[in-house]
């Protein structure tokens, strides 16, 4: 992520502000092409989190999101109001599995598993957007009301709209890159036993070595899950809870 020039944030405006300020300055002064990814929602989705944005969103007074979390419309609104002026264009991206096929899941791509994920891209031109914070923050929430739609749509059709899903397929490039890495690392490790002297015990280092990598993975992998994630405080079950999610 540091490579990707990721800009870190501590979850408190006090001092994520001008982390992101600084952040859209290397940005503004960057000679290259580059994209911006905000993830609005500021935290992955569980069932947890649903209730408790369903349970806000009725305290004051917001449309009952279904399949999605309330965003959080500050780091937006500062992204969109410090690089309009060199970001011609918003592209709103929305994801969705079908029922029907297995959950895309870190583990399964390090086995070599294929996932099936529907995609939907909407170009929003920057100067469409309104000019002012409160309107820029407004029209965030409405582009999400309308992406949870998009999503009961696509749990009742399996599509998002009267479109088909188009299959992008397998991007040569991706396979290049693997095949030119799978080739340096063989090689690497050719030179590497030609330069160690062989012996039983070496051999038996290394596989330990390995496994003993592999099960770490394993391990932070299952603990990074976001069914682990720290969860928001809820308040104690009630009617309304009921009603906002049967079973």
């Amino acid at each position: 992520m540091w490579f990707s020039c990721c800009i870190s944030l501590e979850r408190s405006w006090n001092k994520d502000e001008n982390i992101l300020k600084s952040g859209f300055q290397e940005l503004n002064d960057f000679h290259q092409p580059f994209w911006l990814a905000v993830f609005v929602e500021g935290t992955r989705f569980t069932h947890t989190k649903l209730l408790a944005a369903q349970e806000y969103a009725v305290s004051v007074g917001k449309p009952i999101p279904r399949n999605v979390l309330i965003p959080r419309t500050k780091g937006f609104v500062a992204s969109v109001s410090h690089l309009r002026s060199i970001i011609p264009a918003i592209y709103d991206i929305t994801l969705a599995i079908p029922k029907d096929k297995p959950r895309p899941t870190l583990l399964r791509m390090l086995r070599g598993c294929s996932s099936v994920v529907h995609v939907r891209v909407e170009r929003r031109l920057m100067q469409e957007l309104p000019e002012d914070e409160s309107g820029i923050a407004q029209w965030c929430r409405d582009v999400f009301v309308v992406k949870d739609a998009l999503l009961d749509r696509h749990l009742a059709t399996g599509t998002f709209g009267d479109q088909e899903c188009q299959d992008i397929g397998r991007p040569k490039k991706s396979l290049m890159v693997v095949i030119c890495w799978s080739c340096f690392l063989f090689f690497s490790a050719i030179k590497f036993f030609e330069w160690c002297p062989f012996s039983w015990g070496g051999v038996v280092f290394c596989a330990v070595f390995l496994v003993l990598v592999l099960v770490l993975m394993q391990i932070l992998i299952v603990s990074s899950k976001s069914e682990k994630s720290t969860a928001p405080k809820v308040p104690p079950p009630n009617t309304l809870k009921e009603n906002l999610l049967p079973a």
